[in-house]
């Protein structure tokens, strides 16, 4: 009696061994990786295979042709960007592109204009001295005119307050003006004597003379003292006289 229920137990020992052996072989069938579907829905998981690989970031990277290289402005010349751009290279001051570059200038001396004097009514004790171009090119007008009224040893000062913002040009035929103060109003200037002449002269670009002075006819003897100024060259004969 007792082996028979030994050899019961023995049986449901190996039947239960085997049934879970079955089971696992089971489970084992049916399992798989995880990722190659959804338990759910069947769809196919965004992980890549084992057979799949990353395309490298710098493969998927748009590269710039040769036109958008060329026109980004970080390589290449200056001339090849201005030719893409369509624009031209601006213009350098006083080159030969400017259409004036100088050479078509000289200095205004004696020898190519002609100088005149004439009394004016306003401002008092003054004088107005014209210069024409007499030439055939423009010339510079620099500085003021030297003056010498008579037999004197110096020449007058200049009104500081009267420089023009830049030198004063004279086309042919055309005319730049000076003021002259020939005395004082309320006499207060020393000094004073009557000249009969007055003699003229030009700077350059230096500040030195250009050429000889030229003589000057006077209407009539001219009282100057010690308050005796001049202006810079000036374009218009309104601005010559203000000082």
């Amino acid at each position: 009696m007792r082996n028979l229920h030994f050899r019961r137990a023995a049986r449901t020992s190996v039947l239960g061994t085997a049934a879970l052996i079955a089971a696992l072989s089971l489970t084992a069938c049916q399992g798989g990786d995880p990722a190659a579907a959804d338990s759910s829905d069947g769809s196919v998981s965004q992980k890549p295979g084992a057979g799949t690989s990353a395309v490298p970031a710098s493969d998927t990277d748009a590269k710039p042709d040769a036109k958008t290289a060329g026109n980004s402005g970080t390589s290449g010349s200056g001339s090849d960007a201005a030719k893409d751009s369509g624009s031209a290279a601006p213009k350098q001051q006083g080159s030969d592109a400017d259409g004036d570059n100088g050479a078509t200038r000289t200095t205004c001396t004696g020898e190519n204009t002609k100088l005149t004097i004439t009394d004016v009514q306003r401002p008092v004790n003054h004088m107005l001295l014209t210069v024409t171009n007499t030439g055939s090119k423009a010339c510079n007008a620099f500085y003021y005119p030297v003056l010498r009224f008579g037999e004197a040893q110096s020449v007058p000062p200049v009104v500081e307050d009267s420089k023009p913002q830049a030198v004063v040009t004279i086309a042919p035929g055309e005319s730049a003006y000076a003021g002259i103060m020939t005395s004082s109003a309320d006499g207060s200037g020393t000094g004073g004597y009557s000249a009969e002449d007055l003699a003229v002269g030009f700077l350059d670009a230096e500040s030195g003379s250009a050429g000889d002075m030229v003589n000057v006819p006077l209407s009539k003897d001219v009282y100057v003292d010690s308050t005796l100024t001049v202006t810079y060259w000036q374009t218009e004969m309104d601005d010559a006289l203000m000082y």
